[in-house]
């Protein structure tokens, strides 16, 4: 175990200063089977003494329960951490395992509402769009995120799941700090528009899911048969049947480069993602989420493994052989209208 802090970047050219790596609290509450809070407290904790210092929620998660139950830990540290929560996927009220998506100004304004008083908090450090809603021009709703910042509201823009062009329309109304996507070895779609608009802008990209939901660290090899029923990986299509199957298959050079570094295979699939960085010359801050201060401790000590040009090259391939969609409906990801 190591008490070394991890260094530093910035998100976008005036953005707050985190942890390279940040912490995706999601499972805490939401998603993932049965959670233990007490463990995630202590999780909370354990990365903040590591340096990771952005902490990423969404008021979907678990019908803004994961705001509330975050809400102490920020408290405590106001001053030390970095708070990004998300809207946009609106639960009505007579339907609550539905998300509708919503752009629109009255929703942004009662969601930021809604967040603030979950959180407890003056201000978000960061608030993003979680999901584009096409029938909504983007510049309207980035016109009406930043009416919040200059309210006082929120600090800083980001957005999730959008392309490179709706990047750069974004970018026109109001600087955005953030750009939030899946990004791992299994998953690289973003690489074709969004990687290139954000380095060209100044943008920090937040990968999300980039342990591949588990899937990448071996921790399960058919959701199916390791997962509880309402894990929510059971309805993602890579992760069962002859999908799992194929992908899990897709493990062994992982495994070979971690048994060189003594390291764990999510440390591996972990130090690929913070390498993007120096690949694609932009800032880099993936958000790992676990629920216990262990892999907080082990997740942490990927930003210090260097990976060579021979064992990234046994890594490339990977994704383009990964079987199944990483959702069962991609028209609401960036790949789905890039």
């Amino acid at each position: 175990m190591t008490d070394h802090r991890i260094p530093t970047a910035r998100l976008g050219a005036d953005g707050p200063e985190v942890g390279v790596q940040g912490l995706g609290c999601m499972g805490m509450s939401f998603a993932y089977g049965p959670t233990d809070a007490d463990e995630s407290r202590a999780t909370l904790e354990r990365a903040l003494e590591l340096g990771v210092t952005l902490y990423d929620t969404a008021d979907a998660y678990g019908a803004g329960e994961n705001e509330k139950f975050l809400s102490p830990f920020f408290k405590a540290h106001r001053d030390e951490v970095v708070i990004a929560t998300k809207f946009a996927l609106s639960i009505p009220p007579d339907e609550p395992t539905r998300r509708v998506i919503r752009n629109d100004t009255p929703y942004i304004r009662q969601a930021v509402e809604a967040s603030l008083k979950r959180l407890d908090v003056d201000a978000i450090d960061l608030y993003y769009m979680h999901r584009r809603d096409p029938n909504v021009p983007i510049e309207e709703t980035v016109a009406t995120m930043a009416d919040l910042v200059r309210e006082g509201k929120v600090k800083h823009l980001g957005l999730s799941e959008v392309t490179g062009s709706e990047l750069r329309a974004a970018q026109a109304v109001h600087p955005i700090a953030a750009v939030q996507s899946e990004w791992s070895l299994f998953s690289r779609d973003i690489e074709t528009g969004v990687v290139p608009a954000a380095r060209e802008l100044g943008v920090a990209l937040v990968p999300y899911s980039p342990l591949g939901r588990g899937f990448l660290t071996g921790s399960f090899a058919d959701a199916d048969k390791d997962l509880t029923a309402d894990d929510f990986r059971r309805h993602q299509p890579r992760f069962t049947g002859d999908n799992a199957a194929t992908n899990a298959a897709l493990l062994d050079p992982i495994r070979t480069i971690a048994e060189a570094h003594d390291a764990s295979l999510g440390q591996i699939a972990l130090a690929w993602v913070q390498h993007q960085a120096q690949t694609h010359d932009l800032t880099v801050i993936p958000i790992p989420g676990t629920r216990k201060p262990t892999r907080v401790e082990e997740n942490v000590k990927a930003t210090a493994i260097v990976l060579t040009e021979a064992e990234l090259a046994l890594l490339e391939p990977i994704a383009a052989k990964v079987a199944g969609d990483r959702y069962a409906d991609m028209t609401f990801t960036s790949a789905g209208r890039e």
